[in-house]
């Protein structure tokens, strides 16, 4: 069975990935551009010290990595630390490995500790643009409904917009990652 940090070294570097992307590309490269990492000397620090790889589990169409991609690659350029990325759908066995409430939602951030261990997984939403999109979907109608189909449509293109230009999803973003890493890099 391949390991994480075998899939790592196969990866590609997530500046690749992007450069690569043939959808949303625009989108990211945006969020990327209007991005910076908070003055946050110790999870930075922390960072640099540990030196962990970072393996991406994603897909170029999705919104949840079109943000939150580009707000890792910041923290991973402020650290120092190599990022690579894997697409989900060509590598089911690992995605299947780091599902979420039985789903294959990405993205999905796997920290490997030096020894290739996995330390520790984020993704795909931060809390509060999970409840910004179950607040979202609360809304549409019942999928019998004839209007289920532009509703959800509407809201699609409302979450991408939100995904794009609320500087509030991305730190929320930055902080969940900060909050689910510092304490298993400082063990």
């Amino acid at each position: 069975m391949t390991t994480e940090q075998q899939y790592f070294e196969n990866a590609k570097p997530l500046a690749q990935y992007m450069d690569d992307m043939t959808t949303k590309k625009e989108e990211s490269f945006s969020i990327y551009e209007k991005f910076d990492v908070p003055a946050d000397d110790e999870f930075i620090q922390v960072l640099k010290d540990r030196a962990p790889h970072i393996l991406v589990i994603t897909e170029d169409w999705c919104g949840d990595a079109m943000m939150n991609n580009a707000i890792l690659r910041k923290i991973a350029e402020a650290a120092n630390v190599e990022v690579r990325a894997v697409y989900r759908d060509e590598n089911l066995d690992l995605m299947d490995q780091y599902l979420t409430n039985g789903g294959r939602s990405i993205p999905v951030y796997l920290l490997i500790s030096k020894d290739g261990e996995v330390i520790s997984k984020w993704g795909p939403r931060a809390e509060s643009v999970q409840q910004f999109v179950m607040d979202g979907r609360a809304k549409f109608p019942a999928k019998e409904d004839p209007s289920f189909e532009e509703t959800q449509k509407e809201f699609y293109a409302q979450m991408s917009n939100e995904f794009v230009n609320n500087q509030e999803f991305h730190l929320a973003v930055y902080e969940a990652i900060r909050n689910a890493w510092l304490p298993a890099l400082q063990k």
